[in-house]
């Protein structure tokens, strides 16, 4: 009885997806495929998700959304999931900064082909055009939000702090010693604080933070973007701190604070552009769905679509982001090679077997209006659902991969391909005869 109840549910789910779908064309034809949806263009913050961290359609889908969104409905922001400092080199190229005078590559740690990849560097160029007709101050920005940069970020704000008050910078150099020695192993820091062989830095990284805020208005009048990054970066050190001594601990308290940073680095964000602000976000699905309606959530894990769902209300649209198979640019364990991996079709019992089910090769499926209360109560019961981060283990994948959901309230839309292609990476450093104004190599 059981078994037949599941079947009707698929059914059920199935058949409705195939009355309230809309089809999609391909991504290529960014301008056709991100008119349909520009009914989200009135939210102040628009989510758009993954189910991979390396699957091309999803790149070129978000990048076509991104510019409906940016060239029509008044958006200036993106942020992804990435880190500040790396990101902070995009920004730099798409909004016609000076790059800085220093060597390092944007995004050349593990995992590089997440943001070093043939779909963004598109998107990157679109971005720049875009702005280079815009007044300076109108320009879109490209962020990072993640927690990963501990390192790179206190390098950050000692060389801004050596610019502008370099007694100043001593002091940040006396506060940060206690995590320099760590700065390029930080996993090690936490390890050895929660053995008892290094004191905690907490004190000192929030001294550092609380004393640069103090200084703010001295700051800003000379240069108040150069203020906002130097002080996004101690905030980047104060959490990152936090974070690698928690992820000993278990990992939904260290999944907890790094979302709750990437939440609050969004908030920075929209305070920091100015009343009337509005962000797409760039992330995986399970940071921009809804915890609360996942089996994460049901374990005492919240992330940025919850807190934004909170936060915003309805003028939050989370939008996911699934596939039934293909290949994808992952790794088999984290800090190993990349390669290319098969994309096992969904499991029976999955949502992405529902979409698959429809027929549609590619589709736009939405509930967030209240006419669609129907298609939303028949996506309402618990189903599986997969996850693939940067890692994808097709052995284990039932246990790796799949969780339990209920999609009308993790997501408000989907958007469904039924076959994809991994991302295409980028090589490292500059190529030949580009310009120094080259994003991933400045």
């Amino acid at each position: 009885m059981a078994a037949l109840n599941r079947e009707s549910i698929r059914s059920a789910v199935t058949h409705a997806l195939i009355g309230e779908s809309e089809s999609l064309p391909p991504p290529e034809r960014a301008d056709a495929f991100g008119r349909f949806f520009a009914k989200f263009g009135d939210a102040r913050v628009v989510l758009l998700g993954e189910a991979t961290h390396g699957t091309s359609e999803f790149y070129r889908a978000r990048a076509a959304i991104t510019r409906e969104l940016v060239a029509h409905h008044g958006f200036a922001i993106v942020a992804v999931e990435a880190d500040w400092p790396d990101a902070a080199r995009i920004d730099r190229y798409v909004r016609h900064h000076a790059p800085k005078d220093d060597s390092a590559e944007a995004f050349a740690r593990f995992p590089t082909w997440m943001w070093r990849n043939v779909e963004v560097m598109d998107f990157l160029n679109w971005l720049r055009d875009h702005n280079a007709r815009r007044p300076a101050e109108s320009r879109v920005s490209f962020h990072g939000l993640d927690v990963y940069s501990l390192g790179a970020s206190i390098g950050a704000v000692v060389d801004y702090l050596d610019q502008v008050d370099p007694e100043a910078a001593k002091a940040a150099r006396r506060r940060y010693a206690c995590l320099t020695p760590w700065q390029d192993a930080p996993a090690i820091y936490g390890r050895a604080v929660l053995r008892g062989q290094q004191k905690p830095c907490e004190d000192e990284a929030t001294e550092q933070l609380i004393d640069l805020l103090s200084r703010r208005l001295d700051y800003m009048r000379s240069d108040g973007e150069a203020f906002f990054d130097a002080a996004q970066n101690a905030r980047v050190v104060r959490a990152a701190e936090e974070y690698y001594r928690l992820m000993y601990r278990g990992s939904r308290e260290s999944w907890n604070l790094r979302d709750r940073h990437m939440f609050n680095t969004l908030q920075a964000l929209l305070k920091h552009r100015g009343p009337g602000a509005k962000a797409v976000v760039w992330a995986h699905n399970s940071h921009i769905g809804n915890a609360a309606a996942t089996a994460m959530g049901w374990a005492g894990e919240f992330n940025i679509g919850e807190l934004c769902r909170t936060a915003f209300g309805d003028d939050a649209a989370l939008i996911g982001f699934g596939t039934d198979r293909g290949s994808v640019a992952a790794a088999s364990d984290w800090d190993h090679p990349m390669e290319i991996k098969t994309v096992l079709p969904a499991r029976e019992d999955s949502y992405e077997y529902a979409f698959r089910r429809s027929g549609l090769q590619r589709s736009l499926t939405n509930w967030r209006e209240p006419r669609k209360r129907s298609l939303a109560e028949v996506l309402s019961e618990p189903m599986l659902e997969r996850a693939i981060g940067v890692v994808y283990r097709p052995d284990t994948e039932f246990l790796s991969h799949y969780f339990e959901a209920v999609l009308a309230e993790q997501f408000d839309a989907y958007v469904w391909f039924e076959e994809t292609q991994a991302v295409t990476p980028l090589p490292g450093g500059r190529p030949h005869e580009a310009p120094d104004t080259y994003p991933f190599g400045l």
